[in-house]
């Protein structure tokens, strides 16, 4: 397949123990699915495998012998993406590839649409622990003051956008891990691109990697992001 409608990028760090899942939801032969596997287990082999049984699906699996952090995994899978669209999403299957299309379906005149696990119309088939919710919800309001952004949820691993608008921004990123989303947004805002936040069907996994010192992390780069104390 030479032109997709919808290019997916999914950065897999050791993602052997929950990537067969996500695998059996590809049959979407219209999608590019990019891979970027920068870990030290075999997921890449398990990727790989698949791909060699579905030679009908555009799979693409990126390696690299060292780590680059959730950010770097989707920096690089949006330069080598080919759809007019390109998205990314979490490895765990949190929010399925369905949701993905139905994004990429809503984007319009639009030039990027977020998922939104906070919004009215949301379905949380399981939610996240209570103080995982305070986090979040803590977290954002931190964003919306230090950016202005008037998104109610950053970190959704569910988004798509126009690669025209991404190709205008991705010189000006600096950061490389789960704080990449904010970053991100804020650029594309600050450059007049049009983005609408809409509600998904989104299911915690109970194994989430991101931890209380990772959010602290996050917000100690986007503050030196946000006064341009980050080269």
């Amino acid at each position: 397949m030479n032109h997709p409608s919808v290019s997916i990028v999914i950065p897999a760090y050791n993602e052997s123990t929950r990537i067969r899942p996500l695998l059996s939801e590809l049959t979407d032969s219209d999608l590019e699915f990019i891979f970027v596997c920068d870990g030290t287990d075999d997921t890449a082999d398990i990727i790989q495998d698949y791909k060699k049984i579905h030679p009908d699906l555009s799979i693409r699996c990126l390696t690299f012998p060292h780590r680059l952090g959730k950010g770097g995994g989707v920096r690089a899978g949006f330069t080598v993406a080919s759809g007019p669209l390109v998205g990314f999403m979490d490895a765990d299957n949190s929010t399925k590839v369905s949701e993905l299309v139905r994004l990429s379906r809503r984007i319009g005149d639009h030039d990027g649409v977020i998922g939104s696990r906070h919004l009215p119309g949301q379905v949380l088939q399981r939610k996240q622990p209570l103080f995982r919710r305070i986090q979040s919800r803590i977290f954002n309001g931190l964003i919306r003051l230090l950016f202005g952004l008037p998104f109610y949820d950053t970190q959704c691993g569910a988004k798509i956008f126009k690669k025209q608008a991404l190709d205008a921004v991705l010189p000006h990123l600096r950061s490389t891990g789960f704080e990449f989303d904010v970053e991100l947004l804020w650029q594309l805002s600050r450059k007049g691109y049009s983005l609408i936040e809409v509600p998904v069907i989104w299911n915690d996994t109970l194994d989430s990697r991101l931890r209380l010192s990772d959010t602290l992390s996050m917000l100690v780069t986007l503050f030196r992001i946000r006064f341009h104390l980050l080269s």
